[in-house]
C-alpha cells in the first residue's frame, strides 16, 4: 500500500543530514515493498524562514535556496511545491485532496513559530494525519537542555556549557536519503488552480521586495542553496585545517579580515542549507585528525566551535520566552531608559551617515550585501546604543533582522541585548566602549575597507582616513571631499557621549542595586574571557577597551 507524506520545508532546506525528509520517506505500513508517494512543500505564509521581516538580500538568499532545493529534486524526478498562503488552509486542501496520511518537518524552536506549529498538529489531529517533528536546526534539543537543566534555562553561558555535558556529544549526521521505494506526487489541476502554487521559481519582486542598497559597492556575492553551502563548507574546512596545524582555532575571529572573502557559515546554517551538526562533527573529527599527528597536543571541546555553540545558548535562553526580541516584556532584559530618537539619528546610523567612517562602511555594506563581520556588527550595534546614540537596540534588532542574510530572531536579539549591557553580563558592568575609530585603527590600518564602502574617502591618506574631520579644509578640497559637505561630520562628540552614557549607566546601576540589594534575578554574569569572545576581539584590542 502506498502512503502518500507531505514534507514541509521550512528551515532546513536541503536533502543531506534531514531527519525529517528521512521519516517522510517512510511508509508505517512496514515492510520493504511498502511504497511512498512524496509531496515537498514550501508556504510563504509571511513567517515561515524568517519572512515577517526581510530585505532584499535576504529573502534573494531564501530564494535561491529554494530554487537549489527544486533543482536536486527534479533531477530525481519531483518538485518542489511552493505555495503563498495561510499554513493551515494550505495543509488542510493537501490533506482532504491528496489522502495524506504523514507530515514531517524539522523543529522551529523558537515561539515565534509556536501558534503556527500548534495549529498544524491540531489540524493533523483532527484530519487523522500522523504528524512528525525532528530536531536538527540545532546541536541539542533546546527542551531537553531546558529538561535537564532543573526545567529553566541556563542562565549562564558556563550553566548551558555544563548542562550539554551533562546531556552529551550532539548526534552526528543521520544517513544519506534513498529514494528507491519513493513515487513523487504530482499535484491535482483543482489544487494548482485553487491555492497560490508558484508556476516558476519567485523571486524578491514577486513580494514587493527590491533592492535598498549601492550595488556599486557591492563586492561579497551570497549564493544561498544546499550545492554552494557544501561547497563552502569544504574550503571553510581547508581554512580550519590551517589553522589547527598552526596551533591555534575559530580562525575568523581570531585573525579578523574585513576584506577577504567571508567563509562564515551562518547563512547556510541559518537557513538549513548547512547542517549544523555536519558542520560541527566536521570540524571536531577534522581537529582530532590534525591533532593525532602533532607532536605538540592541544586539548579539544566545544570551544573548538565556540560560534556553534554561542548560537545554541542563544537557541535555548529564547525557547519560552516570547518576548525575548523585546524590553519591557522580557524577563531576562534590564529595562533601560533609552532615548526614543524623535530626530534623524537612527535613520542616520541605517543609511550609513554618523560621520565616523568604519560605522557608515559597515551600515553600507550590510545594505549592499547583506552581511558583516562579527566585529563590525558588535561595533555598529554598540554604537547605537550605550557607546554613541543612546537609541534602544530593539530599533538596531529590527534592521539587523531585515538585512542581515543570517539573521534569525533568537541568536540576532540574544547579540543585541549583550551588546548594549541589557543581559548577560553583570549588572550593567561594560560602561566602557570600544572606540570605533581605534579599532579601525588596529584592524584596519590603511583604511582599505572604509574606502570600499565609503568611495568618497577614496583619496584620504592613513593619517585622516579614519578621523577625516580632522583633515585641514585645503585637504580636503584637494582629497575631493569636503566634510560637513560631501561626507558627513561626526554626528556626536564620542568622549562626551561615552562619559555621558557611562554615567547613566552606572546611575541606573545604582538605583537597581538599591532597590534590589544584589544582581537582579534577569541579569547574569559574564567573565572577560567570554566577553572577548562574544565580541570576537583579538586580546590586545580587548585589554584596550
Amino acid at each position: 500500500m502506498t502512503s502518500n507524506n507531505i514534507l514541509w520545508f521550512r528551515h532546513g532546506l536541503r536533502l543531506h543530514d534531514n531527519p525529517s525528509l528521512l521519516e517522510a520517506l517512510r511508509n508505517d505500513g512496514g515492510g520493504q515493498s511498502e511504497s511512498v508517494r512524496l509531496y515537498p512543500i514550501f508556504i510563504f505564509d509571511g513567517e515561515s524562514a524568517g519572512t515577517k521581516v526581510v530585505g532584499f538580500n535576504r529573502m534573494k538568499f531564501l530564494m535561491e535556496s529554494l530554487d537549489d532545493l527544486d533543482r536536486q529534486l527534479k533531477a530525481i524526478g519531483g518538485q518542489l511545491y511552493i505555495f503563498r498562503g495561510n499554513a493551515v488552509n494550505v495543509m488542510r486542501r493537501l490533506f482532504e485532496e491528496l489522502n495524506i496520511k504523514k507530515l514531517c518537518y524539522e523543529q522551529d524552536c523558537e515561539p515565534i513559530w509556536k501558534e503556527r506549529d500548534d495549529q498544524i498538529v491540531n489540524l493533523c489531529r483532527m484530519m487523522d494525519v500522523k504528524c512528525v517533528e525532528k530536531v536538527s536546526h540545532t546541536l541539542w534539543d533546546p527542551e531537553q537542555v531546558i529538561a535537564t537543566n532543573g526545567g529553566i534555562p541556563p542562565l549562564t553561558y558556563q550553566m548551558f556549557l555544563h548542562t550539554v555535558n551533562i546531556i552529551g556529544e550532539p548526534p552526528r549526521p543521520v544517513g544519506a536519503p534513498s529514494f528507491e521505494f519513493v513515487e513523487f506526487g504530482r499535484l491535482p489541476s483543482i489544487l494548482s488552480t485553487e491555492l497560490k502554487l508558484f508556476q516558476r521559481a519567485p523571486v524578491p519582486e514577486d513580494f514587493g521586495i527590491y533592492y535598498e542598497g549601492n550595488a556599486d559597492i557591492a563586492r561579497q556575492r551570497w549564493t544561498g542553496g544546499e550545492a554552494k553551502a557544501l561547497e563552502l563548507l569544504g574550503r571553510r574546512l581547508k581554512q580550519e585545517e590551517e589553522a589547527f596545524r598552526e596551533g591555534y582555532y575559530l580562525p575568523t575571529q581570531a585573525r579578523p579580515d574585513f576584506l577577504a572573502s567571508p567563509s562564515s557559515m551562518s547563512a547556510a546554517l541559518r537557513f538549513g542549507c548547512l547542517s549544523v551538526r555536519m558542520f560541527y562533527w566536521c570540524v571536531h573529527d577534522l581537529f582530532a585528525r590534525v591533532q593525532a599527528n602533532n607532536q605538540l597536543k592541544h586539548p579539544g571541546g566545544h570551544h573548538i566551535t565556540g560560534q556553534l555553540i554561542w548560537r545554541e545558548y542563544f537557541y535555548t535562553m529564547s525557547v519560552h520566552n516570547p518576548h525575548y526580541a523585546e524590553m519591557e516584556l522580557n524577563p531576562i532584559c534590564l529595562n533601560i531608559p533609552w532615548y526614543e530618537a524623535k530626530d534623524d539619528s537612527l535613520d542616520r546610523w541605517k543609511e550609513g551617515r554618523t560621520g565616523f567612517p568604519l560605522i557608515d562602511a559597515a551600515m553600507r555594506q550590510l545594505m549592499a550585501e547583506g552581511w558583516l563581520h562579527h566585529i563590525l556588527r558588535n561595533i555598529t550595534a554598540t554604537f547605537l546604543t550605550r557607546g554613541g546614540l543612546w537609541i534602544s537596540w530593539e530599533a538596531g534588532v529590527q534592521h539587523f533582522l531585515k538585512y542581515l542574510l543570517d539573521a534569525d530572531w533568537s541568536v540576532c536579539a540574544g547579540n543585541w541585548m549583550w551588546v548594549s549591557s541589557s543581559a548577560f553580563e553583570k549588572l550593567l558592568d561594560s560602561s566602557s566602549c570600544t572606540s570605533p575609530v581605534a579599532l579601525a585603527r588596529r584592524l584596519d590600518p590603511k583604511g582599505e575597507y572604509v574606502k570600499r564602502y565609503l568611495p568618497e574617502l577614496e583619496k584620504f591618506p592613513a593619517l585622516y582616513v579614519h578621523e577625516p574631520w580632522k583633515a585641514p579644509p585645503e585637504l580636503q578640497e584637494q582629497y575631493g571631499c569636503v566634510i560637513g559637505k560631501d561626507y558627513p561630520a561626526p554626528m556626536v562628540n564620542l568622549a562626551e557621549v561615552n562619559k555621558c552614557n557611562a554615567n547613566k549607566m552606572n546611575a541606573i546601576r545604582q538605583k537597581l542595586l538599591d532597590q534590589g540589594g544584589s544582581t537582579p534575578a534577569h541579569c547574569r554574569p559574564s567573565d572577560m574571557d567570554e566577553v572577548r569572545q562574544f565580541f570576537w576581539l583579538p586580546e590586545d584590542v580587548a585589554a584596550e577597551s
